[in-house]
């Protein structure tokens, strides 16, 4: 395992006033072997004296990097946060086997063992994290002991009001994979449609706000290391739900939705929320899917409020 000193958040520039210094100085990175490539893992220590500190392991969403769920983090500074860049995405090195659900599952695992995270261990998922938190605590149901899914995918993409819009990203995706290397790369990466994506799901009328989460998506919404593990994983993220595993999840659960999401719609959300054996849903008003950027101390709130639960299943 090897250790760099921490940084400054990147992405922070010109609008530090939405990430504190604080975070700077609870940093750590260190890059692990996993599953024959190398994930790296970025992990937030508890600021002050809290010898007991809860953990939590969190995987971000498709297209992201660690860095979109910073701001959560942030607003918890008395909980041991870690989180790794996906597989394939930001400074971490694609896997050696498909990109797909089970393989993710497979390098979570694996990770958690790696690091010697005990099993009183949290897992949170954002989007299409929480399709890879949800399918590995189904599978695994005692290796964490409690499971927060942030804007929970929980319906099928193709289906419903919004199956035109997933059939033209699945044919933009597809576009992206079959031209020329070159071409289809550019394609891919385009400014252009990385804001187009942003504009849709930015909800927030804060200007400066905006602007931060515009500035969050082409820093980072590109950071992939090719386009054929962007397909695998984009038709992993489509063709699968966090709601799936519904009936196989036995651990206690909290679901943080926006009540303007149009990627995980809200009557999805609580209708997964209804088959869950042990659960708790916060809906936060104004926000769609970008709770992680546009407001990130509610769902912080509801993080603690969960957390201070206990582990008692």
């Amino acid at each position: 395992m090897t250790s760099k000193a921490a940084t400054a958040p990147k992405g922070s520039a010109g609008h530090p006033e939405f990430l504190s210094p604080m975070l700077a100085q609870r940093e750590r990175r260190t890059a692990v072997e996993v599953l024959g490539s190398q994930t790296a893992v970025f992990t937030y220590e508890p600021a002050g004296a809290h010898a007991t500190a809860p953990t939590i392991l969190a995987v971000h969403g498709f297209r992201g990097t660690h860095h979109g769920l910073l701001r959560i983090v942030d607003q918890l500074p008395e909980v041991r946060v870690i989180m790794p860049d996906l597989p394939g995405f930001g400074d971490s090195e694609p896997l050696a086997g498909h990109h797909d659900i089970e393989g993710y599952a497979a390098w979570l695992g694996e990770l958690a063992e790696t690091l010697g995270l005990a099993g009183d261990t949290v897992l949170l998922g954002h989007s299409f994290g929480s399709i890879v938190a949800a399918h590995f605590c189904a599978e695994n149901p005692e290796r964490f002991s409690r499971l927060i899914l942030v804007n929970p995918i929980s319906a099928p993409a193709l289906e419903g009001p919004k199956g035109v819009l997933s059939r033209l990203a699945v044919a933009y995706y597809r576009a992206g994979a079959r031209l020329p290397e070159r071409t289809g790369s550019a394609l891919l990466r385009h400014p252009a449609v990385v804001r187009l994506m942003s504009e849709a799901m930015a909800k927030t009328r804060d200007g400066a706000l905006r602007s931060f989460v515009h500035g969050q998506h082409a820093a980072y919404f590109s950071r992939f290391a090719n386009r054929e593990l962007l397909l695998e994983a984009f038709r992993a993220s489509i063709s699968h739900t966090a709601a799936e595993a519904g009936d196989r999840l036995a651990l206690p659960v909290l679901l943080i939705a926006g009540d303007r999401d149009e990627v995980a719609p809200l009557p999805a959300v609580r209708a997964f929320h209804d088959r869950l054996p042990d659960s708790r849903l916060t809906v936060i008003p104004g926000v769609g899917h970008l709770i992680h950027y546009e407001t990130p101390k509610p769902a912080a709130d509801a993080i603690r409020a969960f957390l201070a639960e206990g582990g008692a299943r």
